[in-house]
């Protein structure tokens, strides 16, 4: 069959890859102008000026005639790549953001030559068998003890955490075949992420209990006190905890909170989208201690794992948990195919449609194992360290708090809550760097989150010199 003209050429069978090759030169080639051109973690001007350079290179959005695939993909990649937050800058550090492994981001490109469709196994044979496998893997770090855990692959920590809240509505509660009373009561801390109140209220349930954490954490008596002022709840009872804060990385103190809420008959949700990967650590992994004990447990691998957007998952310990995810279309999981041996996909997501993001995952487990992304984790953190030790050396910082995570807050001694702000935007505008915020009970804190596994200690030590050039002496 001859290959079609590059713009119309398609990305499988065997002549794609023939067809993606020159096309693939012309993508490297304008992601680094791209980048030499931004020269820096953020493109400079801000808002305006950024919108200025990507209207005045890409309109018209839909010309009458094309320009070719060639000058297309090199306008546009180049375009975004200049005007980029490019995370591999040590010095783009305010979210978590990762900087994808090559590695994984090359297995991504094949996902999308191949263009599976993981809601029917006639779409993607051999992807659902490897999603399996894969999930299953990684299910058996939250569940080292449990015969037969399972996970589902999300978008990411927000979906997880909300197939979590949906699961722990649906589950059985009181005696067999007993329907709840009342609906369910979500209680989480105000540590923890705002998707957990999305989750209530796309859910139609109740606003969540909101317990203080003014020291970053929930604190077992208080969580037993409110959980004891809900006893008489008909309905069912679900305990959030968190293990890795967006705001400072903080740790919920787990095995207390699971006992807590086993002796209250709660269930028990642990978002572990930032600290979850923690356990492929060899050091760090007792961080997480208790994690087991959860019904449900998040993980998000484009934090800490350096995956491509989008690598989340949901942890359960037994396969039954996920059964009120359980549905039928007559035209993908018909029950004769199922009873016929064909796996039904349908009931391992609330989507349809969805990439097969599991190959990115499997192919950076395979290539470097567990001791290898434990290694990336171990370094990551030794980074947070040094920064902290840079802030804490500093005769002209103060820093918040020794890091649990990968996340330093830290602000110029006796700057107010005005100054910092400026302080970020002003880097920002600049292009110099990008550094997040966060409010606690002490006031206001510039937030670093280190996700760059190569980070040198000379790239804090000018990042301390940035934000100390822009504060008023």
């Amino acid at each position: 069959m001859p290959v079609p003209p590059a713009g119309t050429a398609l990305a499988g069978g065997t002549n794609g890859p023939r067809a993606l090759r020159p096309l693939l030169d012309t993508v490297l080639d304008a992601l680094t102008t791209g980048a030499e051109d931004r020269a820096g973690p953020l493109p400079p001007g801000g808002p305006d000026a950024v919108a200025r350079a990507v209207r005045a290179v890409c309109t018209p959005v839909l010309p009458e005639h094309g320009t070719g695939p060639h000058d297309a993909l090199r306008t546009l990649v180049h375009t975004l790549a200049a005007g980029a937050a490019d995370p591999a800058d040590p010095h783009c550090a305010a979210h978590l953001h990762c900087p994808p492994l090559a590695l994984a981001t090359a297995a991504d490109l094949a996902a999308s030559a191949l263009n599976p469709s993981m809601d029917s196994w006639d779409q993607a044979p051999a992807a659902s068998e490897l999603e399996a496998l894969t999930s299953r893997a990684l299910a058996a770090l939250v569940y080292p003890q449990a015969t037969a855990p399972d996970a589902l692959v999300t978008t990411g920590g927000t979906e997880s955490n909300q197939l979590a809240v949906l699961l722990a509505r649906e589950a059985p509660h009181g005696p067999p075949g007993a329907r709840p009373t009342a609906p369910l009561q979500v209680v989480c801390g105000a540590n923890a992420h705002h998707s957990i109140h999305r989750a209530a209220w796309l859910l139609g349930l109740p606003e969540p209990v909101t317990i203080p954490t003014p020291n970053g954490t929930l604190t077992p008596d208080t969580v037993h006190t409110t959980l004891t002022a809900l006893a008489a709840h008909p309905g069912p009872t679900l305990l959030v905890a968190t293990a890795g804060t967006t705001d400072s990385g903080a740790i919920d103190p787990l095995p207390a909170l699971a006992d807590i809420a086993d002796h209250h008959g709660a269930r028990f949700h642990i978002d572990a989208s930032y600290g979850g990967p923690l356990l492929f650590s060899t050091t760090h992994h007792t961080v997480l201690q208790g994690l087991a004990h959860a019904h449900t447990v998040t993980l998000d691998l484009h934090k800490l794992g350096w995956q491509p957007v989008a690598a989340g998952l949901l942890a359960v310990p037994d396969p039954t948990t996920l059964t009120p995810l359980a549905h039928r279309a007559d035209y993908l999981n018909p029950d004769d195919d199922i009873e016929a041996g064909l796996p039904d996909l349908l009931g391992r997501s609330l989507r349809t449609t969805r990439r097969p993001d599991i190959l990115k995952i499997a192919v950076t487990l395979k290539a470097l194992g567990r001791h290898g992304l434990g290694e990336l984790v171990d370094r990551t953190l030794a980074a947070a360290h040094t920064l902290a030790d840079l802030i804490e050396a500093h005769p002209r910082y103060e820093l918040h708090s020794r890091p649990t995570l990968s996340t330093v807050l830290f602000r110029p001694t006796g700057a107010d809550a005005t100054t910092l702000a400026t302080i970020r935007r002003t880097l920002l505008a600049d292009g110099h760097a990008v550094l997040g915020r966060a409010t606690t009970p002490t006031g206001l804190w510039l937030k670093a989150t280190l996700l760059n596994p190569h980070t040198q200690p000379g790239d804090l030590t000018t990042l301390l010199k940035l934000v100390e050039g822009h504060t008023p002496r």
